[in-house]
This record gives structure tokens, sequence and C-alpha cells, in this order.
């Protein structure tokens, strides 16, 4: 079921996803009200620079690794061990799984399950689709998925006239979209722009 979902993805975008539907149920038991905006739009009507800027957040060695990148691992490890924070260690293609097939609970399980569906996706499907499919599934904020969604709700103009301190502020909430707002992050954008100067962005 997975593989063949993962081939199919290849060409069909995902009319809904794992964190999409545990969102919605959030929100029914919570007694909420629950709205969904999401605008699947291709990689080229996506800002450059935001793409950057998502790649330099939370996953520099993207287009080196085959979806798990163990350095990140190492270091992840060495900080906890230290008591310091870390980026953490998922990839792009890691979050993107998640996304897809699983949940937001962190468990033992989950990060099994993970762990083997990641090598297939990175099989199945191009970095460049791996890429394509996250900025438009990714939450951005209470029931806003993807770069085009974000791009409206936020600054009011579609995704590829992003400019680089609007995706810089975009690509700072990621780790926690439901509650950073753009622009409330300074020290985190100034990082991830260093970051795209020294990937020479």
């Amino acid at each position: 079921m997975v593989i063949s979902g993962l081939l199919l993805l290849r060409w069909v975008n995902p009319p809904t996803t794992a964190v999409q539907i545990e969102r919605r149920w959030q929100a029914l038991i919570a007694g909420k009200p629950y709205r969904k905006v999401q605008t699947f739009v291709p990689m080229a009507q996506i800002a450059p620079v935001l793409r950057h800027a998502v790649v330099a957040a939370e996953d520099t060695r993207f287009y080196q690794h085959h979806g798990f990148d163990w350095q990140q691992v190492q270091i992840a490890v060495r900080d906890d061990l230290e008591k310091r924070r870390s980026r953490g260690a998922s990839t792009i293609t890691q979050q993107l799984v998640k996304n897809l097939f699983l949940t937001t609970n962190r468990s033992f399980v989950r990060k099994g399950i993970e762990f083997t569906i990641v090598p297939i996706a990175e099989l199945a499907l191009s970095k460049d689709r791996i890429l394509d499919l996250y900025l438009n599934v990714i939450e951005w904020g209470p029931g806003i998925y993807g770069a085009e969604a974000a791009a409206g709700h936020y600054y009011r103009i579609p995704a590829r006239q992003l400019n680089r301190a609007q995706a810089l502020a975009l690509a700072s909430i990621i780790p926690n979209p439901i509650r950073r707002k753009p622009g409330k992050q300074p020290e985190y954008e100034a990082m991830i722009s260093e970051r795209m100067n020294q990937m020479g962005w």
C-alpha cells in the first residue's frame, strides 16, 4: 500500500495527508472549527529563495544524503547527551513521510515505521519531487498547508513572488507552525540566512 502510494506520488498530488487528518480530528475532539487552506503548485511556481531557505533551515545536506543524515544524527545525539538544544536530525524526506503517512505524535514505534518507509521514498521519488511534495503539504499555521497557502495567508501574494526576508520568515516557523508566527524568530532567521550564504544562495 505504502509502496504503491509512493509510486503514485511521482505523478499525483495527495488529496490529504495523515497530519491533515490528525489536525481535523484534534479540532473535532476539541469542538473547534477547522478550515483547511491548501493549493498545490508546481515547484517552478514557488520562489527559489523559499526553496533554498527551507533546505537551509531543515536539511542542509538534502541533496547529498539518501533519506537519513547520519552526520546530523551524531550531532543531535551528542547535543542531547550534553543537554544542549539542536536543530534535530530529521531530514526533509523523513518529515515528508511523517506528514503523508504518520502523525505528529513522537514515539519509537512511529520512528521505526518512518525508518522503513524513508528508503522506499528515496527510491520511488526524485529529490526534486520530494521537495515539491514537502513544500506543498507541510503546515505553515493552523489549517495552512503548503507554500502557496502560506504566502497568501501571511503576505497576500503567490509563493512565486516571495522575497528573501519573507522566505526566511516562513522557513523559521516550520519547526513549530502551530505556535510560531513569521518575523518573530530574528535570530533563527539570521542563522538560516547564514546557512544560505554558505551554500551559495
